[in-house]
């Protein structure tokens, strides 16, 4: 299967202090900007909700279109929209209209590329890199020690004490405790929506990231896998927002996460910055840990929610598995592992815990994927 990508503008080129240049990342219009600017170009507009049409229920099925002259059209408003402002339009993370965003975004990356793959971010890219974020990491861990670091130090208490200690940490994670450990009835033990909502406000810049990382990515030494390694599975609540009563099928669950444009993104987002790659330095595609870890706690709040699996080791999941799975066991299993076996996700939350980024490394330009 190929995978054809959206072609993306040539790097706009800044000027550093001393007037030379050096490339930097593109700024894209927002996908609810670009919509209202093309709405308000005839030419443009008109383009936009014929191709609309076109589409509407089906994915770039020509076929489905009577007559050539129509087929014709359709494709003509196709490629008429590649030349507008909705082409290179992006998302941001949390940001408001997020969900309408990305709706605009998927109809029109399925309109432009007639499949529904994840494997493409509708996400703007991050400028920063928060490298201070690793070089933070251990000063976090180690705000409470009273007497040099042991090798049963429990750096996740520490963190959770941090975050207490900061007023913006210590108030969202009150909101989304109370609502994923309050009990709805005899047989809902909470409200998973309201808690993935929490976890999500949380999770999306609410908090600054060395707080939440902090929590999240907490490093446990050799000497203590039993205490830190569960405060930091415990840290989203797993009971409310990870666990359920049956584990469904990988792809199942999969299916599930892109009927939601919340969901469905936050997964693209995790499988385009986290695609490990045994060439690289890092182990990362985009040779990025800032990147990839931050895809990762996109997932969180979403029926996709990853965590730790009660392992000596970094182990992560779903809660999924791939039993019952028929021919399509394989495939289950390479989704799977997107997670379980990961080396680019494993690295990073180990160069979080250890305050190393891959950005000290000054590493080649990423590698295309093939």
């Amino acid at each position: 299967t190929f995978v054809i990508m959206l072609s993306l503008p040539d790097p706009l080129l800044t000027l550093r202090g001393d007037g030379s240049s050096s490339p930097a990342r593109p700024v894209h219009l927002d996908c609810v900007k670009a919509s209202e600017q093309c709405l308000r170009e005839p030419t443009c507009s008109t383009r936009y909700r014929t191709m609309r049409q076109c589409v509407a229920g089906r994915e770039s099925n020509f076929s489905a279109v009577p007559g050539p002259e129509a087929q014709g059209e359709c494709r003509s408003a196709i490629e008429a929209m590649k030349q507008s402002p909705l082409y290179s339009c992006r998302c941001r993370r949390g940001m408001k209209k997020e969900k309408n965003c990305l709706r605009i975004f998927w109809s029109i990356f399925q309109s432009l590329q007639g499949n529904d793959l994840l494997e493409y971010s509708p996400y703007e890219p991050v400028n920063s890199r928060l490298s201070d974020i690793f070089r933070l990491a251990p000063i976090i861990a180690g705000i409470f020690k009273a007497e040099p670091a042991s090798t049963k130090e429990n750096n996740c208490l520490s963190a959770a004490k941090a975050c207490n200690l900061n007023d913006t940490c210590k108030k969202y994670r009150s909101a989304y405790i109370n609502p994923c450990t309050s009990r709805v009835s005899a047989s809902e033990i909470c409200n998973k929506r309201k808690c993935h909502k929490a976890l999500r406000h949380f999770f999306d810049k609410k908090v600054p990231t060395k707080y939440s990382y902090g929590m999240l990515f907490c490093s446990c030494p050799a000497g203590d896998q039993t205490a830190c390694a569960e405060r930091r599975r415990q840290t989203i609540v797993p009971i409310c927002s990870y666990e359920d009563k049956d584990k469904p099928n990988c792809l199942s669950l999969q299916n599930t996460c892109k009927t939601n444009y919340i969901c469905r993104s936050r997964l693209a987002d995790f499988i385009s910055s986290c695609q490990p790659e045994a060439r690289s330095i890092s182990g990362c595609l985009r040779e990025s840990y800032a990147d990839c870890l931050l895809s990762y706690s996109g997932l969180i709040g979403t029926v996709m929610t990853p965590n730790y699996v009660r392992s000596l080791s970094i182990s992560l999941s779903p809660w999924c598995d791939c039993s019952s799975s028929g021919n399509s066991k394989p495939e289950c299993q390479r989704f799977a592992e997107l997670f379980t076996d990961n080396r680019c996700l494993r690295n990073a939350i180990q160069a979080f815990g250890n305050g190393t980024d891959v950005g000290v490394w000054q590493p080649q330009p990423p590698i295309e994927p093939t």
